[in-house]
């Protein structure tokens, strides 16, 4: 028997609006499964229940009384990372150092608001976003329901956990290096980081180097459209805004035809060198070769930088894990990796910060400039299988840790330099000693071009579909 869970979050809305469900019995719904499974998967750190609850019978009241939806998801549970700021609502930053009540919302969450989504918790995060795994002191691993001896990813793996185990309708998720894309890779899911600008990051997330990108996990393509439809447009104090488009248009992309494109394809690691496990590239080159019977032009690319072009945005990722406000005292009580970073970051001069800022420009017009005669380029999303949990950190050697992330990852960091628009999509499902994997591929668009990424995305999963597998944990709850 279908279940409220089993149905896409564009359903789910559908039938509220529809009478055959209402959205205080979805938030019920996931009440429950959470219940259940939360301390399995590692979705949150903070449930708002009570909080979800009130906002759903609001929006039950506005359906019983005729009025419009205020989006095609009014309704739907979508639960915010827990490196935003919820009104009244417990912030960890996923660190045992914070625990703050802020007494408004960022701007992210005021679009969730404003679209109808309800928020039934803040998702697990490592601290203060920094690493690509999700294991927290602050709360327990974030794991992929595909395997719970893996991880989920980082960092915004509690999302990510929460979507895949049928907690939650999508997910609000962040990416600073591919936090969105990871996540979504090892849990099968879509994962988008749209173009900067294109979802604001106010009233203060718009650190030194512009990394950070706020974006969005759903199961399908046009659940994660519909999402990026509410989330994006710009307020009036952004200071990189991306040119607003009309309510819709992400949705209407990927319910039509991307018509024929020319596409650049790459797996040389970028940001490390690193080997890329065998059944990845397999997966990479079987999505090519399906790209290129869906009529699609494929070529081979050079990547867009190298390994030695990597200081200048580990110069900002170690400066940008100091900015966050730590108390002398509590200092010791952060996680080694965060704290080998931030004495890294201690190190790094303003002329050598300066000129990290200016080089990682430059090479964004170097790398947009060489890409410029393609419309997608298609790289794998990680170089490995999902991490085993703890498979990656390594608190007695923080170097050592950095490090072994960049070898997982070394795919998606280049395009939070660059701000280009960049999903993931699961395209493989290798069979690991009985259990199957999900893997993802990289689709990166020019700046601006979501809409093309999004019905190139859609066209894939039309014909490699996915939605139907899920994890065993999918029927627990």
């Amino acid at each position: 028997m279908t279940e409220l869970h089993d149905l896409t979050a564009l359903e789910q809305a559908r039938a509220i609006q529809d009478g055959e469900t209402t959205s205080a019995e979805l938030v019920e719904h996931y009440a429950r499964r959470s219940d259940a499974l939360d301390a399995v998967v590692g979705a949150f750190i903070t449930r708002t229940d009570d909080l979800a609850m009130e906002a759903a019978r609001r929006l039950d009241a506005a359906v019983a009384a005729g009025e419009e939806p205020v989006s095609p998801l009014a309704g739907t549970v979508v639960p915010a990372k827990d490196l935003v700021f919820v009104a009244g609502v417990r912030c960890t930053l996923g660190s045992v150092a914070y625990d703050i009540t802020p007494f408004g919302d960022d701007h992210v969450v005021t679009r969730m608001r404003e679209g109808g989504l309800v928020i039934t918790g803040k998702t697990s995060t490592p601290e203060f976003g920094l690493p690509c795994y999700t294991e927290p002191a602050v709360a327990p691993s974030s794991r992929t329901p595909w395997d719970l001896s893996r991880s989920a990813g980082g960092s915004s793996g509690g999302a990510a956990a929460a979507v895949a185990a049928g907690l939650a309708s999508a997910a609000h998720g962040s990416d600073g290096g591919g936090s969105i894309r990871i996540p979504a890779s090892v849990t099968g899911l879509v994962g988008i980081k749209p173009t900067r600008g294109r979802i604001s990051n106010g009233p203060l997330r718009d650190p030194v180097g512009e990394l950070p990108h706020q974006g969005v996990l759903a199961r399908t393509v046009a659940d994660a459209a519909a999402l990026l439809d509410v989330l994006a447009g710009p307020f009036r104090d952004d200071p990189f805004p991306t040119p607003p488009v009309e309510r819709g248009t992400f949705l209407a992309a990927a319910s039509r035809e991307p018509g024929r494109l020319r596409i650049g394809r790459y797996a040389t690691p970028v940001v490390a060198e690193a080997e890329v496990d065998p059944r990845v590239l397999e997966v990479w080159d079987d999505a090519c070769r399906l790209l290129e019977s869906l009529g699609h032009v494929v070529e081979d690319v050079p990547p867009p930088f190298g390994p030695d072009q990597v200081p200048s945005f580990e110069a900002v990722w170690s400066v940008l894990a100091l900015l966050t406000p730590v108390l002398p005292e509590d200092e010791e009580r952060l996680m080694p990796l965060t704290r080998w970073l931030r004495e890294r970051g201690r190190s790094v001069t303003g002329i050598q910060l300066a000129g990290s800022v200016s080089s990682m420009r430059l090479l964004t017009r170097m790398v947009v400039n060489a890409t410029a005669g393609y419309d997608v380029v298609v790289t794998p999303t990680l170089a490995a299988l999902p991490s085993p949990v703890g498979g990656l950190r390594d608190d007695a050697d923080p170097a050592g840790d950095f490090e072994a992330q960049k070898r997982f990852t070394p795919f998606t960091a280049p395009y939070n330099i660059t701000g280009q628009p960049a999903v993931s999509v699961p395209l493989g499902w290798p069979d690991v000693d009985g259990v199957t994997l999900p893997v993802g591929v990289q689709l990166v668009g020019r700046h601006r071009e979501e809409a093309v990424l999004l019905s190139l995305a859609a066209q894939l999963e039309q014909a490699a579909p996915w939605a139907h597998r899920r994890p065993e944990v999918w029927s627990h709850g």
